[in-house]
């Protein structure tokens, strides 16, 4: 591996790709992290997380520097010292997610529909139907129209059979010019504001740090890694674990999330 030198940054997904089953983030992989920052190379966490789990995602991945969040949407910068600085925070306008809804329920019939409204992590996410929730977050149920009554960090679908076959149906009928749709393996079809993803999150902390895409490493495993793994220039790795369009788009295949992949790719460079 050490043939391509270093990379000036590297990006990891987390869910499914730094963190393990048991929702637990390694020793291992925590020091290795920690190696690639003392080389000197940027960290950046990559993530569908929303803002809400901010502190949870400082905790998973403490060597990052910056986290892109919400798939994009929230571009956060951690100094060393003080507060997060917010570089970037765009949202789905009511209006946007309101013709997702009618053009995919034209097709599909009624959906159970979960909006991120605020940052706050006491603050509930808002559902119209009961939900299966992966996070330990409050979740409110409430009518549709509430959900509809402003602008959201993101939105989810709950999807009862093949995500990726809702997923393909939304993009076939929802322009991007009025919502980025994907998913991350959660049993959700993911709607995000237009021309927002995790490759536009990242360019933006690249662009801050004077980074050239051709510098970057990224790994990911899920539909919402393909911009960053388009995006990034320097090599993309796919855990065994991962979708198939993300190990279609991969330069190489490391082990999977609970074999610690990520950190056994990074221990094998830094050692070459």
């Amino acid at each position: 591996m050490s043939r391509w030198g270093l990379p000036k940054l590297v990006a990891t997904d987390l869910d499914g790709t730094l963190v393990r089953s048991d929702d637990t983030v390694s020793r291992y992989s925590h020091e290795v992290l920690e190696r690639v920052q003392a080389a000197g190379i940027w960290v950046v966490g990559a993530t569908g997380r929303g803002p809400r789990l901010l502190d949870l995602t400082r905790r998973d991945i403490p060597a990052a520097g910056h986290l892109v969040l919400a798939g994009g949407g929230r571009v956060v910068h951690l100094p060393s010292h003080g507060a997060p600085e917010v570089l970037v925070d765009v949202r789905l306008r009511r209006d946007a997610l309101a013709r997702v809804l009618e053009r995919l329920e034209r097709r599909t019939g009624r959906l159970t529909v979960v909006v991120e409204e605020r940052d706050d992590p006491d603050s509930p996410l808002l559902s119209d139907g009961e939900i299966t929730w992966p996070w330990p977050e409050p979740v409110a149920r409430v009518p549709r129209e509430r959900l509809l009554s402003g602008d959201v960090i993101k939105a989810f679908i709950q999807v009862n059979g093949d995500v990726d076959e809702l997923l393909r149906l939304g993009r076939e009928v929802v322009p991007p010019t009025t919502a980025s749709l994907t998913q991350a393996g959660l049993g959700y079809v993911e709607i995000c504001p237009p021309g927002v993803d995790k490759a536009t999150g990242l360019a933006v902390v690249a662009e801050a740090l004077g980074v050239d895409p051709g510098e970057v490493l990224v790994f990911g495993d899920m539909p919402n890694d393909v911009p960053m793994f388009t995006w990034a220039g320097w090599r993309r790795v796919a855990v065994a674990n991962a979708h198939p369009d993300v190990l279609a788009l991969a330069d190489e295949v490391t082990l999977t999330n609970d074999e610690d992949g990520v950190a056994v790719w990074l221990d094998n460079l830094l050692s070459g």
